[in-house]
């Protein structure tokens, strides 16, 4: 039995310790805000919170996370880091399909929580693991410079 805190709850699951983090997310946990894009962690679809870092869940096996803190997407909505993010994307047209969003929101709050002023060049590198393929990166870069100015004083908050 492996056991781990899930979005602030403590959960247990006798899946086979080789099991992804991000099938048991989506199968066992039925939380679909994660998403598999490339499964090789190259795309950041699936980027989890593990121990407040940003990770590749779909490279993660359970049997690693005994013990873990893990938060995905679904856990940090109620946030008001989330609440900042999410309105400034809407604001800077940072969503089209909607698909590496979860990811980009995840590395976004992770890189505000580090550097709640980041430059261009920092925010470019701290979504440097995440692919978009429809609004391209530009409006994204615009959206979290506007919740960095948005939340200020916020970020340490996690």
């Amino acid at each position: 039995m492996i056991t781990f805190t899930l979005n602030g709850r403590v959960v247990e699951t006798d899946a086979p310790a080789t099991v992804r983090l991000l099938d048991l997310i989506r199968d066992d946990f039925e939380l679909i805000g994660t998403k598999e894009g490339c499964g090789e962690g190259e795309c950041g679809a699936c980027s989890v919170f593990v121990n407040n870092l940003v990770q590749n869940s779909c490279l993660i096996p359970i049997g690693s996370i005994a013990g873990a803190n893990i938060q995905t997407i679904e856990g940090i909505i109620e946030t008001e880091q989330f609440k900042i993010l999410d309105e400034s994307y809407s604001v800077a047209g940072g969503v089209q399909c909607g698909y590496c969003i979860p990811g980009m929101i995840m590395a976004s709050a992770a890189l505000l929580s580090k550097n709640p002023h980041p430059s261009e060049t920092e925010i470019r590198e701290g979504i440097s693991g995440n692919l978009c393929r429809c609004t391209g990166y530009n409006m994204i870069v615009d959206a979290i410079n506007l919740a960095a100015q948005k939340g200020d004083g916020i970020w340490q908050k996690k």
